[in-house]
């Protein structure tokens, strides 16, 4: 019957334990909060998460009353979190939803429904999907049974076959009443919820289904606990000898033993079948528990299942282990060691350098060898060049070699050791050295040996999507294999983020198992050791005279389109702002020489800065920032000085590549400054003064506090206490408001007037 409701609680309770996953976690309390059912709350659980996932619970509590935030002092593992959580919980009904996974739209509408009809019975099974990071959906293979129940309401004596649905805690709810008047906990250990899911379906005498997707369950590529080999995988013998003693303590439930030893007998193999549970070396061990646990618990007349499951149940109940693995394992074996094989051959590739790199790669690891490169090979430059020389000041003991590709190793400067792609000694370097440092990947034929360690250093903020997420996005993905891309994402040991913003994204679309680093970006340092006798000296080298307001034009590429195609005239732009200011283009390093951008600096109009080897000069040297969709914001913004947003195509570059936040929604920590979205309009930002006005310094300052946050002018020292001197991540991070950058070329008064939009176009123009 349906229960009483006390007005003040709501009709469910979310609880969400919280354990590393910053990367997904915003995905999925935002599932849960844009429900069209909101008679809810969420009991977020962070687990003593190291990342900033307690920061997240706090964020989302602070704007949502919905959000019922718990940060647990020591990490108990997450039976004690879903246990805290439901103690917690003041809802009719109790969903443990975990936290990578997502609520489906309208699920909890379907949920109320279902219940109202069903007369609140004691636990509803939901259906679910699971969801990969290739982008597809696959439905739970418990649609038909669910579907088949309709509105029936029962007990698992009568339909038995229930309990051979998924057995996970997340699809399904639970009458809060129910769940405390009976006792349940969950225990310590991995597979707590097989044990949770059967004594609680065998105990509930009121069942009922619903048919409606309600749960989509990420398929982790990496980081899921349950497919990390190691000894807590013994765990699951535990947890059903729990179960077992439970039915002992129920004679009514007799007739269930059967089906409950097969199902426990079924995922013991299935956990032992698998490589990232089960270790090579505890496979005899675990077999044995099994056998023991099989003999232990059978039931009298047991009939092992048909097919080819039978011969693996007999095997078990033999506790034949050299027999059990001729049967199982010599296939799958000899499967993986031809595809490991195969694998290999790709990477080294059929060229004459492979007899060469293979020779390499038997030699010892050189413990004090580093390997640098950045930007594809292009040169000395970014992260990686800031980490290259605090390496030399704070790590004197190991060589950086710099990978760089043909014709470009005049660019290097004196005294730097370097080798050309693909040359003898570059085979060399790639198989010996220790360390392997870039800001993109290594190519594929690079292979990880064990014992070196690669580092991903990145090479800006994302604005526009990365990753797995470019899927969507067709002239992202382009010619793009993401399995490969992936593969090269392996690699990785450790990832700089320079704001949580970063960090959350890169776990979460680089789905593998590497180390994050709250830095900062070591190449943004400059920005805060720089002072005003260096910006007077990088503007008299880019000839740039006194008084002249500096504007640097720093486009980014367009996926969509060839070639530089600059999206401003800008010979009327510099004619119309006037001869008070000096434009300074840099165009997109994938592009080509521009004739026209040539002629205009022939001609006087514009300084075309595109080859200037270092970008960080360009923004020390400049009073303003007009870019797009370019991470370069990001990194100016470490100046705290004016950033122009000129974004004409933004509709079209949003559709085609894909955008983490809306520039032009002028809300703080989204828009940086002032904002123009054709030619007119920007002339006017700048005719006017609107560049630089109150209301830009507040939203400028708002962006600082969003994606300045690592960068202090310590990023580097960071990084090399951190990875090559082994040492925790220190030093701290310096408060926003006690940093120091570089001064601006100039002091100028505000000017014009800022006027908030009003066309309903976005645009934040100066009057």
């Amino acid at each position: 019957m349906p229960q009483t409701r006390s007005t003040d609680s709501p009709r469910i309770s979310v609880v969400v334990p919280i354990y590393k996953v910053q990367g997904y976690l915003r995905e999925c309390l935002d599932s849960i909060l844009g429900q069209s059912f909101t008679d809810f709350e969420v009991i977020a659980v962070d687990d003593c998460s190291p990342d900033a996932c307690g920061r997240i619970v706090d964020e989302y509590a602070a704007r949502d009353g919905r959000v019922v935030p718990v940060h647990l002092e020591k990490n108990g593992g997450i039976g004690n979190a879903r246990n805290v959580g439901a103690a917690k919980a003041r809802g009719d009904y109790i969903l443990f939803l975990d936290s990578d996974d997502t609520l489906t739209e309208g699920a909890l509408q379907a949920v109320s429904e279902r219940l109202a009809v069903t007369g609140d019975p004691d636990v509803l099974l939901v259906n679910h999907a699971r969801t990969y990071w290739w982008g597809e959906i696959q439905q739970g293979a418990a649609s038909d049974m669910l579907r088949a129940a309709g509105t029936d309401v029962f007990g698992v004596l009568e339909r038995p076959e229930y309990l051979g649905m998924f057995a996970v805690v997340w699809n399904r709810l639970y009458r809060r009443d129910f769940y405390a008047d009976n006792g349940f906990v969950f225990t310590d250990g991995i597979y707590e919820d097989a044990l949770f899911v059967y004594t609680t379906m065998l105990t509930a005498k009121r069942v009922a289904c619903l048919d409606h997707i309600c749960v989509h369950y990420r398929q982790r590529r990496q980081g899921n606990s349950m497919r990390t080999p190691g000894r807590e995988h013994f765990a699951i013998f535990d947890q059903y000898e729990r179960l077992f003693e439970f039915l002992d303590r129920r004679p009514d439930l007799e007739s269930m033993r059967p089906l409950l030893f097969e199902r426990m007998v079924s995922h013991i193999l299935f956990v032992l079948s698998r490589a990232d549970r089960v270790r090579t070396q505890d496979r005899p061990e675990f077999f044995r528990r099994a056998a023991a646990q099989y003999r232990r618990f059978e039931p009298a007349g047991f009939v092992p299942p048909e097919g080819e499951d039978a011969r693996r149940f007999e095997l078990l109940s033999r506790g034949s282990y050299s027999a059990f693995t001729a049967v199982t394992l010599a296939a799958s074996t000899r499967k993986r060691v031809t595809k490991r094989l195969n694998k290999t051959r790709v990477r080294l590739g059929r060229q004459a350098y492979d007899k060469l790199y293979r020779m390499h790669l038997k030699r010892p690891i050189d413990e004090n060898l580093v390997v640098y490169s950045a930007y594809w090979d292009r040169g000395v430059s970014c992260n990686p060049a800031a980490i290259y020389h605090k390496a030399k000041e704070l790590a004197p003991r190991l060589h950086g070699v710099w990978v760089v590709r043909k014709g470009a190793e005049h660019t290097v400067p004196d005294g730097v050791d370097h080798v050309v792609v693909r040359s003898p000694r570059y085979w060399e370097v790639m198989a010996r050295a220790k360390y392997l440092v870039n800001n993109v990947n290594f190519p594929d034929e690079i292979v990880k040996r064990p014992g070196q360690i690669h580092l991903q250093t990145h090479h800006g903020t994302p604005l526009k999507q990365m990753g797995i997420d470019q899927q969507r996005f067709p002239a992202a993905a382009k010619n793009m294999s993401f399995r490969k891309l992936l593969e090269r994402a392996d690699r990785w040991d450790y990832s700089l983020a320079s704001n949580q913003h970063s960090a959350e994204i890169w776990e979460r679309v680089y789905p593998c198992s590497f180390e994050n680093i709250d830095s900062g970006y070591p190449r943004n340092d400059v920005y805060f050791s720089a002072g005003a006798d260096d910006v007077r000296r990088i503007r008299a080298e880019l000839g740039i005279e006194e008084g002249r307001t500096a504007i640097l034009y720093a486009p980014t590429v367009r996926d969509y389109q060839k070639g530089f195609v600059p999206h401003l005239d800008l010979e009327r732009f510099c004619r119309e702002i006037g001869e008070d200011h000096v434009v300074l283009v840099r165009a997109h390093y994938f592009y080509g020489v521009s004739q026209d951008l040539q002629r205009l600096q022939e001609s006087g109009m514009i300084r075309d800065v595109s080859k200037y080897p270092v970008t960080e000069d360009l923004c020390l040297a400049a009073d303003v920032l007009v870019t797009d969709y370019s991470s370069i914001m990001f990194d100016y913004a470490c100046l705290d000085r004016p950033i122009v947003s000129y974004v004409p195509d933004w509709e079209v570059y949003a559709k085609a590549r894909g955008v983490y936040f809306d520039l032009l929604s002028g809300k703080p920590g989204e828009t940086p400054g002032a904002v123009a979205t054709d030619e007119d309009r920007l002339i006017k930002v700048f005719r006017s003064g609107a560049w630089d006005t109150p209301r830009t310094r507040e939203l400028r300052a708002a962006f600082r506090r969003r994606f300045v946050q690592y960068d202090d002018g310590n990023a580097a020292e960071r990084v090399v206490r951190k990875v090559f001197l082994g040492e925790e991540v220190a030093p701290p991070v310096i408060p926003l408001e006690e940093r120091t950058p570089a001064p601006a070329p100039s002091a100028r008064p505000a000017s014009g007037t800022f006027l908030a939009p009003s066309t309903g176009d976005g645009d934040l123009v100066g009057a």
